[in-house]
């Protein structure tokens, strides 16, 4: 008797529905593991806190200079102790303006050159004008925490050397790197010491 052979049947895959609804669920879940990462993102900037946000004058503006009868003493004290010093020192015949927190860079301002004997970039020195006295300690305080935290410090080599003083309705600043300097800037720092109250940068 002749044997018949049966030919085996492939084993059937899920259906066509089943296999479109598993692909479903695949990137349903992709997704929503994509919006789990992204709100803990959110969350975890939130927790960080803000960050120090310094205001600027618009792009290309210059700020104004300081006209009181209380700036031009200032400037003529800081003038007088730098000369005292053995340094020439007068009004700055080019644009200057340091990195500054949103206080001092909305500020009216006098700059001082100061020539250091045998260097061939001037040093600058900064007065701020401020309405009061009361103002002129805020904004130097200011000051003071932006070039010591976050985006302000980074802005300036890590051994700069930072002098922020208040007389009357001004403050004062001026800032230097003994590594990018000649020693003899550290007199400039030393001049301005005799002037007003300092302020402390933190640290």
């Amino acid at each position: 008797m002749a044997t018949r052979l049966i030919a085996a049947r492939p084993m059937a895959g899920p259906p066509i529905a089943a296999r479109r609804a598993r692909g479903r669920r695949t990137v349903a879940g992709a997704a929503r593991r994509l919006a789990r990462l992204a709100i803990a993102a959110i969350v975890a900037a939130g927790c960080a806190g803000p960050a120090y946000a310094p205001t600027y004058p618009p792009t290309g503006s210059t700020p104004q200079p300081a006209t009181s009868v209380e700036t031009g003493a200032a400037r003529s004290a800081v003038v007088a102790a730098l000369t005292a010093a053995g340094l020439q020192a007068g009004d700055a015949d080019q644009p200057y303006q340091p990195q500054e927190g949103p206080w001092f860079a909305a500020a009216p301002r006098s700059t001082i050159e100061v020539t250091i004997p045998g260097e061939g970039t001037p040093r600058f020195v900064v007065v701020y004008a401020f309405d009061s006295p009361a103002d002129a300690a805020t904004a130097a305080a200011d000051q003071a925490s932006y070039v010591s935290h976050g985006v302000g410090l980074a802005y300036f080599p890590s051994d700069s050397r930072f002098t922020i003083r208040v007389l009357g309705a001004t403050a004062i600043f001026f800032t230097w790197s003994p590594g990018n300097a000649d020693p003899r800037t550290q007199e400039i720092e030393t001049a301005l010491d005799t002037i007003g109250t300092a302020v402390t940068i933190p640290r």
